[in-house]
């Protein structure tokens, strides 16, 4: 899930009006409708997903027992695992539209998310729970909302009837949330493309964000996002008794390393995405970071603009390669010199550059042959950003204008990462999507008491399902 920056960039602009019926009450003011989907999300959110303790092919078994029960025939019903992983499934869901030359939509989430411990947790992270305008659990913005939304809109379209031009394809994976599992989005892209194949595909990356106090200030459109690469680090030495130290040691090494990886500054530059961005956030601010955005847009060589900009980690991010130590492992003994000594970088690569090619940039920051580098993954495709195509972007921003009234809406690049990467990889163009939103503390998303607001839950389901509909034809 994304961060709040939109949030920071757009903080000029006045917060527009939901406009749309939203529950205000506890489950009892719920429409029909949006109590039959609260019980599908409930039921979503209180299976376990981890991949640690969780069973992302139960979900997906309860949601194809949803879509049965609202009359999909087996065969527009595919569940899916591999012996290896059998926890780790996922489900694909097709809803056949009357064109014979539209291709279809892909409707992407994952349904896995990352692991909860109870005892630092308020309440219990599997237990769907409201509490003064919130619901709270593990998953229920990261990214259950948007798969429960998806599962809803083809049991909606269902129940009603509906026929779409386009057909309607749904893929709920597990993976996404931890990079070295068994990746149900990857798997499809690249063994089940068929089942899979789409025009283009809707996704987590987008949305909304609030200022903090209730009132929506941006929606954000994802176009684009950055390449997820871990590097593991490792020096290594004789080692000896501890009693007698010597200059060379592992863990000095290691040190000095990482410390110049710290001081390492990739340079600025700019996609069509993020030059839209700070160009379009940039002029809705009145203060100096605004101006500045728009500067550096207009000349990445300004120094005084990036100096000003640079001060926001987020749209320092936005900029840049950025690698940074996550992790560190080293020494065999406390009585002993170090022998082996193992560091984590992560670097989160921007669009148009390798992961060999930021492996060598490192290898020249540390200037030290004995620290080897190694790719930690080395299956994992380029992202490729989509274009900012009119007829995908402009039903987005037009639904935007009639649920969020003023509220501006901004295609972003993702500094994370989704699993939109392997859509992409098979040409799939993958977008992530207005609709709910979040506020700028990040909601709890990978860390505690996960939430998200009542408000947001009703009118992005609502907002994702007339999306759907509107590019369905």
């Amino acid at each position: 899930m994304r961060s709040a920056l939109i949030a920071l960039a757009v903080t000029a602009f006045v917060a527009g009006t939901v406009s749309a019926q939203v529950p205000t009450g506890k489950m009892g003011a719920l429409r029909p409708d949006q109590q039959r989907f609260f019980e599908l999300y409930k039921e979503l959110v209180e299976t376990d997903t981890s991949v640690t303790s969780g069973d992302c092919t139960r979900a997906a078994a309860q949601i194809a027992t949803r879509l049965k029960a609202a009359g999909f025939s087996d065969d527009q019903i595919t569940q899916f695992s591999v012996p290896d992983h059998p926890k780790e499934g996922g489900i694909v869901a097709v809803y056949p539209g009357t064109s014979s030359t539209l291709k279809p939509i892909l409707l992407l989430a994952h349904i896995d998310v990352v692991a909860a411990k109870r005892a630092d947790w308020v309440r219990d992270p599997y237990t769907l729970v409201e509490e003064d305008g919130y619901y709270y659990a593990r998953g229920i913005a990261d990214d259950k909302m948007m798969a429960a939304s998806w599962a809803d809109t083809l049991i909606r379209f269902k129940q009603e009837g509906y026929k779409p031009q386009r057909t309607v394809k749904m893929a709920l994976t597990c993976g996404e949330e931890t990079d070295t599992a068994f990746n149900g989005a990857q798997y499809l892209a690249n063994n089940k493309r068929d089942l899979i194949d789409a025009a283009f595909a809707l996704n987590e990356g987008g949305g909304g964000d609030t200022d903090g106090k209730g009132h929506i200030v941006a929606q954000s459109i994802q176009v684009g996002e950055k390449i997820y690469q871990d590097y593991h680090l490792v020096a290594t030495n004789p080692g000896g008794h501890s009693s007698q130290p010597v200059r060379e040691n592992a863990i000095y090494a290691m040190s000095e390393a990482l410390l110049k990886v710290g001081a390492h500054e990739f340079p600025a530059e700019f996609s069509d995405t993020t030059r839209a961005f700070f160009s379009r956030a940039g002029a809705s601010r009145k203060d100096e970071m605004g101006a500045a955005m728009v500067a550096l847009a207009k000349d990445p060589s300004d120094e005084k603009a990036a100096k000003v900009v640079n001060t926001d980690k987020g749209f320092h991010s936005m900029l840049r390669t950025t690698c940074v130590a996550t992790m560190i492992n080293g020494g065999h003994a406390v009585n002993a010199l170090p022998q082996r000594v193992e560091a984590n970088v992560n670097c989160r690569i921007f669009p148009g550059h390798t992961p060999l090619e930021i492996k060598d940039a490192l290898a020249a920051a540390i200037g030290n042959p004995k620290i080897s580098i190694d790719l930690a993954r080395k299956d994992k495709p380029l992202a490729k950003s989509p274009a900012l195509d009119p007829a995908i972007i402009g039903p987005m921003e037009k639904l935007s204008a009639k649920y969020f009234p003023g509220v501006p809406v901004i295609p972003s690049m993702s500094t994370g990462a989704t699993d939109g990467l392997y859509m992409s990889a098979v040409g799939i163009p993958t977008y992530g999507v207005p609709g709910m939103w979040g506020d700028p503390d990040g909601n709890g998303a990978h860390g505690l008491n996960e939430r998200l607001e009542v408000r947001s839950v009703y009118v992005g389901r609502d907002y994702l399902f007339d999306l759907v509909k509107a590019l369905a034809e």
